[in-house]
């Protein structure tokens, strides 16, 4: 008889579990530049997003963290140190927050560091 816990299934909407990378380091997306997601990631008329303005380069990891179902997704559209950069400011579902946080220390840290600043 095991006593260990049953790992939770974080949902980034109902019936859609979280797909979270297993390292940041593969993350090796752009970090500059326009960007253009499939039809599959982002299904509204204005695909490219310029990586150049903070409000676009979030919307794009907001999409792509929400809706990723393959590990290259992951890998193609997002950026390690640009995620770990931009994670506090990121409008994310709890579930994608908590999954992604609890696989990588370095988000739950740079979360915690911008609540500490008060911001």
């Amino acid at each position: 008889m095991s006593t260990a816990a049953p790992v939770a299934v974080h949902l980034a909407r109902p019936h859609r579990p979280v797909l979270v990378a297993g390292t940041l380091g593969e993350l090796t997306g752009p970090a500059a530049g326009l960007v253009e997601l499939p039809l599959r990631l982002w299904w509204g008329p204005q695909r490219a997003f310029d990586l150049a303005q903070p409000t676009m380069l979030a919307w794009m990891y907001e999409n792509v963290l929400r809706e990723a179902i393959r590990v290259e997704e992951l890998r193609t559209y997002l950026h390690g140190p640009t995620l770990v950069r931009v994670w506090p400011e990121l409008n994310l579902p709890r579930g994608v927050r908590a999954a992604w946080e609890t696989r990588h220390a370095r988000l739950r840290h740079a979360a915690h560091q911008l609540a500490a600043a008060g911001r």
